[in-house]
């Protein structure tokens, strides 16, 4: 049984995620929350393996409340998912670097919001459908934005980059081993090593940290390295 945690300052739409969900065999919503401290204390208490996080709520908002349950090693195994109304907030962003392991648009249909709640709840991230790319390929590009120097990634194995500009794209484990003719369990081990290395909490965060270093950059900008030839290939 998935647990989740619907966090929202808004009751309609507490409500409406409520029913969606609990609809489904294999869900159960365990609680709510009004705002991003009742979130943080909901789920220490609850350890829920989803939380639905709005990104704007009072008193605490979104970005924060996923960066102390991310930061708390006792939640470890809860994921979260930032619910916005625009794809490219750049409030989502922070979320993503704080911890978050995906989001979801608030007019999302049922199928996508069920989706989206088991990949994550089964430790993926939520990157497939190109979302989480355009944002982080418009926000990164702001002049305010300061990037991350490229000598964060000296540590990793040429093999290692490859598979992190594959995550950027959004492709699964088995995803990848089909790309790079590897077992799926062996690119695991590669995505869990990079994050490792990287210091990342979720495979989000490889995402942002593959624009912020320049090893993957956004449409439009010459295709200046091995790795970002080997993206454009799998992003057609």
């Amino acid at each position: 049984m998935i647990e989740v945690l619907i966090a929202d300052d808004e009751a309609l739409v507490r409500g409406g995620f409520r029913a969606m969900l609990e609809a489904q065999p294999d869900i159960e919503v365990v609680g709510e929350a009004a705002d991003g401290e009742e979130a943080v204390e909901q789920a220490r208490s609850l350890r829920p393996a989803v939380v639905l996080m709005d990104i704007r709520m009072p008193r605490l908002d979104g970005v924060e409340a996923t960066r102390r349950i991310a930061a708390d090693p006792r939640l470890s195994r809860v994921r979260i998912l930032i619910l916005t109304i625009l794809e490219t907030d750049e409030y989502v962003l922070e979320a993503l670097r704080a911890g978050a392991s995906g989001f979801l648009l608030k007019d999302s249909d049922v199928v996508e919001v069920l989706r989206a709640v088991r990949v994550v709840a089964a430790g993926e991230a939520l990157l497939s459908p190109g979302a989480t790319r355009r944002l982080v390929e418009e926000v990164t590009t702001w002049p305010e934005r300061g990037r991350v120097e490229p000598a964060l990634l000296a540590e990793l194995t040429d093999r290692e980059r490859e598979v992190m500009v594959l995550v950027a794209y959004g492709l699964t484990n088995r995803e990848i081993a089909e790309r790079l003719v590897i077992s799926p369990a062996t690119a695991k081990t590669h995505v869990s090593r990079t994050m490792l290395k990287l210091h990342a909490h979720d495979r989000a965060q490889l995402v942002v940290l593959a624009y912020q270093t320049g090893l993957v950059v956004h449409r439009g900008s010459p295709e200046s390295t091995a790795a970002h030839r080997i993206a454009g290939r799998v992003s057609a």
